[in-house]
């Protein structure tokens, strides 16, 4: 039977009980969604290998809000005795060469052998719009939805060597989440590969035959930079072409001098379509790891990363603070227009800008 009583009154004030249930539902939702967890709550769960909160942390590592990089550092901090016991692997080449199809196939192969695998892969940001496609989760159909993999595409930004600002403290994450192998995909091969390079234990350049490029290969920054070249796409009418590029770039390999490492640079060929050629890579890939923690030139190589990233974090934070400085910001706009008009120059209104 109705209770004609409590009918009445929630008529008299014009609420449905539903409809109420209704926007309480709603309203807890909006809280929640806004509520950002707790520092403990992102350690714990990071620690336990939650990818969820791998990614928040990233986003957060990633932001430019004041809050965010403060919250950011103190997960960092946490997470950091937890962290470089992961092999990191630099993967580079110019457009085309096919990185995401090699990193996936890869990736895959050390997946099958129970290894979790961390893949921050490098967007580049457009430099009209700054705007990135982060397609990298695409393209790599297969390895997405490995329950041992994880694919972060971040853009690049304006960063040196097409490496974004903050790979370095997202590898940190990445070993405290449990992962063992990270592999980092950079935007492409240029003059300022130096960025990616120092923050990896191997750094691997791919190429193709045929295309052409042989010649930028074996350009010095590049092969010294190098700790193998892999040629990709070794498969159907190109085997040839790349049996020839192979001579060519071991021919060129020996014309520089040794490695501090120790270690002789090798030239290999696979096809990561075809998967063919992936294991003799790893093979050598862990040879290399063998040799270098053997004489300890991988524990010296992650000491100089550290220092190289302190300097390079005091850079960036003392630019920071100056363009972003009122006083500064306020004087930038003046020198800016004083410019235009001639009536100063660059050197000048940069030490005017200085010293203010």
């Amino acid at each position: 039977m109705i209770d004609k009583s409590k009918s009445a009154l929630h008529e008299k004030k014009g609420v449905s009980q539903p409809e109420t249930t209704s926007k309480s539902a709603a309203a807890n939702i909006k809280v929640n969604r806004s509520k950002q967890p707790s520092i403990d709550a992102f350690v714990s769960h990071i620690l336990a290998g939650d990818i969820t909160y791998l990614s928040r942390a990233i986003t957060l590592v990633e932001s430019t809000n004041v809050k965010h990089q403060q919250k950011a550092n103190s997960i960092l901090e946490r997470c950091l005795p937890h962290a470089n016991k992961s092999v990191r692997i630099g993967i580079t080449g110019v457009p085309g060469v096919g990185k995401s199809t090699f990193i996936e196939s890869y990736g895959k192969h050390l997946t099958a052998t129970n290894k979790k695998v961390a893949v921050l892969a490098i967007d580049p940001s457009s430099s009209v719009n700054k705007g990135s496609i982060l397609g990298d989760k695409t393209r790599m159909e297969q390895l997405v939805t490995d329950s041992n993999a994880f694919i972060r595409p971040s853009p690049s930004g304006t960063s040196l060597g097409g490496v974004a600002q903050k790979t370095r403290e997202s590898i940190i994450l990445c070993e405290a989440a449990g992962f063992d192998t990270i592999i980092i995909e950079t935007v492409g091969v240029g003059q300022s590969e130096t960025a990616v390079h120092s923050m990896v234990d191997f750094f691997l350049l791919l190429k193709i035959a045929g295309a052409g490029d042989e010649l930028q290969g074996i350009k010095r920054g590049i092969i010294e930079m190098s700790d193998a070249i892999v040629i990709n796409k070794t498969d159907g009418d190109n085997t040839e072409n790349a049996r020839i590029a192979k001579v060519e770039f071991n021919r060129a390999l020996h014309l520089y001098p040794p490695k501090e490492s120790g270690w002789q640079p090798k030239v290999l060929t696979c096809s990561a379509l075809k998967n063919t050629g992936i294991d003799v890579v790893n093979a050598m890939i862990n040879d290399y790891l063998k040799r270098s923690k053997k004489n300890n030139y991988f524990t010296q190589r992650r000491n100089e990363q550290n220092k190289y990233w302190l300097l390079a974090t005091i850079e960036q934070q003392l630019k920071d603070r100056f363009y972003n400085n009122a006083k500064v910001k306020k004087q930038l706009s003046k020198e800016i227009d004083k410019l235009e008009k001639g009536k100063t120059t660059p050197f000048s209104a940069a030490k005017k800008l200085l010293d203010t």
